[in-house]
């Protein structure tokens, strides 16, 4: 069956079958490939995208359930002032170890701070309680968070 998906911004046309999970439709069929596949049951994070805005796990989510909500993936992640302050802040902090499991956890501190500007460790640790990193970079993802919520909305990549 055809659906018309919302992908960071275009209209994308798929041919798949309804229960195709949106990670299998984001990866195989579009070749996105920032989303990562790690568990496959919506219990690490890895594949973790904006639908309408907040966090949600794609290897979960059938693509007949998206109808014509607004998708972003890390692709796009940078189009948003959320997204370029955690960007930043990853940055600036060196979060980044392996990085498997990075855009997943991109994808959830934006949401964070769309929905808390201004987050206590106890709004961290919720947000982020459902992505896990093999790294044990937690510490460092805490206060890149922490930091992103200081920056400015302008927040620059690499400057």
């Amino acid at each position: 069956m055809e659906y018309d998906l919302n992908i960071n911004g275009e209209q994308r046309r798929v041919d798949v079958d309804g229960d195709t999970p949106l990670l299998w439709v984001i990866r195989d069929v579009l070749g996105m490939y920032g989303t990562k596949y790690g568990c496959g049951i919506a219990q690490c994070g890895a594949c973790t995208v904006h639908i309408d805005g907040e966090a949600a796990r794609s290897c979960q989510t059938l693509v007949e359930s998206v109808g014509s909500s607004a998708i972003m993936t890390i692709e796009a992640i940078h189009t948003t002032t959320n997204g370029r302050k955690i960007q930043k802040a990853w940055q600036d902090l060196d979060v980044v170890q392996c990085g498997y499991c990075q855009s997943g956890q991109i994808m959830s501190a934006a949401a964070l701070l769309s929905e808390t500007p201004i987050p206590t460790d106890a709004d961290i640790d919720n947000a982020m309680s459902g992505n896990i990193c093999r790294c044990g970079t937690y510490v460092r993802i805490r206060e890149a968070i922490r930091h992103a919520a200081t920056l400015d909305g302008n927040a620059k990549q690499g400057g």
